[in-house]
């Protein structure tokens, strides 16, 4: 693991997001297989997604959780679709949420992306009901 960068406000606040949203085996994954090469990388998405969107108190977890599926699905984002379906776990979106997103996407930016989207959430759903994640 790489050492922890200069911690700024925002990046403590965003660990303590990203942590929360994604789970502390996530991240601490993440950050075991962070390298020189994608340190800084790791720190800009801990700092700007997390410490700065995804902290904001306009919109819940939830929500915020709804729409980031929905935007992931409708650009293809497989893997991403997945981890933040799983992440529902610690959001509090339902799978009624996750649909409903879906539907949004199908209608928005294709029926393709979001069948292709359902499958991976039923998978992931799957996987959170059978206490894989």
């Amino acid at each position: 693991m790489m050492d922890e960068p200069q911690e700024s406000e925002r990046y403590r606040q965003g660990m303590k997001t990203r942590r929360a949203v994604l789970g502390e085996a996530h991240v601490d994954r993440a950050q075991a297989n962070s390298s020189a090469f994608d340190e800084p990388f790791q720190e800009l998405i801990t700092e700007a997604a997390w410490g700065h969107v995804w902290s904001r108190p306009n919109w819940t977890k939830r929500e915020r959780s709804m729409v980031t599926i929905a935007l992931l699905a409708a650009l293809g984002h497989d893997e991403e679709v997945a981890m933040h379906v799983r992440a529902t776990a610690n959001t509090g979106a339902t799978p009624d949420d996750i649909r409903e997103a879906l539907l949004h996407v199908a209608i928005y930016a294709g029926v393709p992306a979001a069948n292709h989207a359902i499958k991976i959430a039923k998978q992931a759903l799957a996987d959170i009901e059978a206490g894989k994640v």
